[in-house]
């Protein structure tokens, strides 16, 4: 009897296995299209004057980084990171 429930309950195991996977696609379908749907987008704030500045400061110093890289004169070990901050020093101490 013992060796009857055990099959039973492994037939049944993999009953409900095989309904939920079959069912989960449509599911997840259904949940992805109702949160589209309803979700809104918050209006954006406008940048800072400070982000602003940032902004700038980081496309001129990947400028520099760029051809500084081209021409091979990068310090041996630097990495982006590292320029950037030195760069980012230099241009905001020449603001001041």
């Amino acid at each position: 009897m013992f060796k009857f429930e055990t099959k039973l309950s492994s037939v049944l195991v993999a009953i409900i296995v095989a309904a939920a996977l079959a069912t989960a696609p449509a599911a997840a379908q259904t949940a992805t299209t109702s949160t589209t749907t309803t979700t809104t987008a918050k209006p954006k704030r406008p940048l800072t004057p400070g982000q602003i500045a940032a902004r700038e400061r980081m496309k001129k110093c990947a400028a520099e980084w760029k051809a500084t890289k081209a021409a091979g004169k990068v310090e041996k070990g630097m990495k982006w990171p590292q320029y950037w901050s030195a760069c980012n020093k230099r241009l905001k101490g020449a603001a001041t």
